[in-house]
């Protein structure tokens, strides 16, 4: 592997020099220096306060037969100004073999053995490489490969994918874990260039959130430069049987090609989207926005890769009625991969500013209507979800400390958040709201910011424009305190008043089901209806629901898995198999925890769970896996 790869290393490297060159002087003006809080990030070993890797080239190959990425990352690393001497590079890994590292004076060479050692391991966060780096050392190399407790890569059998033919690899480095397969300074807080030369085998194309650079003389080879400061958990591969399809003059759609004609109509609105967008929040900065379509078992419903969003195939309803996601992962472009939080204690200045900004997208692009049902089903589903959560778990700038972040993917973050700042749009106007929004992502692009910072220029900005204004806005209390400040103002949507409506006369016999006009329905409005039905349905009224709508037979994967939650309380007979089916397919979390949860609430039902699981379990990506493991357990080998 070191030695067939070697030479396409140097000639990539000569064809990338001034792709990184340019990328570390954007750095240098764009990111001063790191948040001060980033330097204390519980959940990295690295120590960028005293060396710090300014960029990463990979030189990977891509090896389905052993399910393992092999080769090397060579650092560039720059040391701070009093840093020790003797200060050892330290770098964040989990379930890495390391074959050996390397320094140099420069990227180019020439590299040097250097003495390594590899902690212990943690459960959450791996093991600390710490690098006896000399002084002068400009760049370290890293030679290693990927095991099978790499966190963030699923590699999929031909059956397990749309085509049945070719394997697929995707990657998921949110939240730490882009340490499974390079070794890097993983925190949110560390901003690096990347570029990299993947091989994959004869046939099958890779993707990365970068772009693409000229191809070379052996065609297996893929070659990728992000010039853009990002930290590490946004590098991103994919690699498979892809097709591509053109959506606009900078915006397009990679999936595999039985899926990449359904993926273009539903994302048809994608470069519409991405022009009202930089309307309101100022220019798009990451040149393409290409969107990859990952199979079924993808966890998450889209990440938002710079360059590349990763979403799932859940939202190809034939309609475009779900593609508030894309326009969610579209706004990640400026809040989340411009302005990033500095630790995942910060995650809600990601998410909150993201679905808030994805609400005013989808309202301008698809009508006030649609958005206003997006806002009342969300404030709904808060209002659910902090009744279940620990006061802790409400707030915030949660306090991770100790916890694995993924921990604090919950509603809070994004829907409490977005919440707060519709408050501040509400009490000072969308004009100056506005305003502030486009302020913020000019004057700390490309930077890594805590919520302290945040808070410090919100109160400098905004509030500082009106105090009296600002006297209304508890900042303390939606910031830092659990539950729901009560001064915000209750959405309400025409549509699903209307659709409450109907409930109420289904419920109370003054509307037959034959009665409720249907046709017409988005999703959003069939969501409110299943919502609203009571919770204790028996197997008739279920039967009955199911003959007039066709419920258990929906293809839509929202609708249905709002539908299987219900059969589970209701013991529906007639939907197990659609229910077994689904979990055996779909490994996004967002229906696996709900449907698994409510299984669990009776014996013989988490019973049923842990066989389903048992069955399903080698087709969840690992982040997806260790969820339901913590849910129901592990099944035994």
């Amino acid at each position: 592997m070191k030695t067939s790869m070697s030479n396409h290393l140097k000639r990539s490297r000569r064809a990338v020099a001034s792709l990184v060159l340019a990328g570390a002087a954007f750095m240098n003006a764009c990111t001063p220096g790191l948040a001060a809080d980033s330097k204390r990030d519980p959940h990295s070993y690295g120590n960028p306060d005293q060396i710090r890797v300014t960029n990463v080239d990979l030189d990977l190959e891509v090896d389905f037969e052993r399910k393992a990425i092999l080769g090397s990352a060579v650092l560039t690393v720059a040391r701070e100004a009093g840093c020790p001497v003797d200060a050892k590079l330290v770098l964040d890994t989990r379930a890495l073999e390391i074959a050996s590292v390397e320094w140099a004076p420069t990227v180019g060479g020439p590299f040097k053995g250097v003495k390594f050692e590899l902690g212990k391991a943690d459960p959450i966060l791996g093991a600390p490489l710490a690098i006896d780096v000399p002084s002068d050392a400009g760049a370290v190399r890293v030679t290693y490969k990927t095991t099978p407790g790499a966190t963030a890569l699923q590699w999929l059998d031909p059956v397990q994918t749309a085509g049945g033919e070719n394997p697929f690899l995707f990657t998921q480095s949110q939240a730490i874990h882009a340490r499974s397969w390079i070794p890097v300074q993983d925190s949110p807080g560390v901003r690096l260039t990347y570029t990299a030369s993947i091989r994959v085998p004869k046939g099958l194309t890779a993707v990365m959130s970068a772009d693409h650079l000229p191809a070379g003389d052996v065609p297996e080879v893929f070659r990728f430069a992000m010039p853009q400061p990002i930290p590490a958990y946004l590098i991103a591969l994919g690699v498979g049987d892809l097709a591509f399809r053109q959506l606009g003059p900078r915006t397009g759609v990679y999936a595999e090609p039985s899926l990449v004609d359904r993926a273009a109509f539903e994302f048809a609105d994608t470069e519409t989207m991405v022009k009202v967008a930089e309307d309101r929040y100022g220019p798009y900065r990451w040149g393409r926005y290409d969107l990859l379509v990952l199979p079924p078992s993808f966890p998450y419903g889209g990440m938002e890769n710079p360059k590349l969003t990763f979403a799932t195939p859940t939202i190809l309803a034939g309609d475009r009625s779900l593609v508030s996601l894309v326009a969610h992962e579209l706004a990640h472009s400026w809040s989340g991969n411009l302005v990033t939080n500095a630790t995942w204690r910060d995650f809600w200045l990601n998410e909150g500013f993201t679905t808030y900004i994805e609400g005013r997208i989808i309202e301008d692009v698809f009508g006030a209507d649609r958005a206003r049902m997006d806002d009342v089903l969300g404030l709904a589903k808060l209002k659910a979800e902090v009744k279940e959560l620990k006061p802790a778990d409400q707030i915030l700038h949660i306090d991770l400390a100790g916890r694995d972040p993924d921990e604090g993917v919950t509603g809070i973050p994004y829907e409490k958040g977005a919440l707060f700042l519709k408050t501040l749009e509400e009490t000072f106007g969308r004009e100056k709201f506005d305003a502030f929004i486009k302020g913020y992502f000019d004057k700390f692009a490309f930077r890594s910011l805590t919520t302290a910072e945040f808070r410090d220029h919100l109160e400098k900005t905004l509030l500082a424009s009106d105090p009296k204004l600002a006297e209304s806005i508890d900042v303390d209390g939606w910031i830092e305190k659990p539950g729901l400040d009560e001064k915000y103002t209750v959405p309400t949507s025409p549509r699903l008043a209307a659709v409450d409506r109907a409930v109420k006369g289904y419920v109370d016999g003054s509307m037959p089901l034959a009665r409720i006009e249907t046709a017409d329905w988005s999703t959003q409005e069939w969501l409110g209806f299943l919502r609203g039905l009571p919770r204790d349905l028996s197997p008739e009224k279920m039967a009955d629901l199911d003959a007039a709508f066709k419920l258990t037979d929906r293809g839509n994967s929202e609708i249905a898995a709002e539908w299987l939650q219900m059969a589970i309380r209701a013991k529906y007979k007639p939907a197990d198999a659609k229910l077994e089916a689904f979990l055996a397919v779909v490994g996004r979390r967002k229906y696996l925890m709900p449907l698994y949860s409510e299984l669990k609430k009776t014996p013989e039902g988490l019973a049923r769970a842990r066989a389903i699981y048992a069955k399903a379990r080698r087709g969840y990506h690992p982040i997806a896996v260790e969820s339901v493991d913590k849910l129901i357990g592990r099944p035994e080998s």
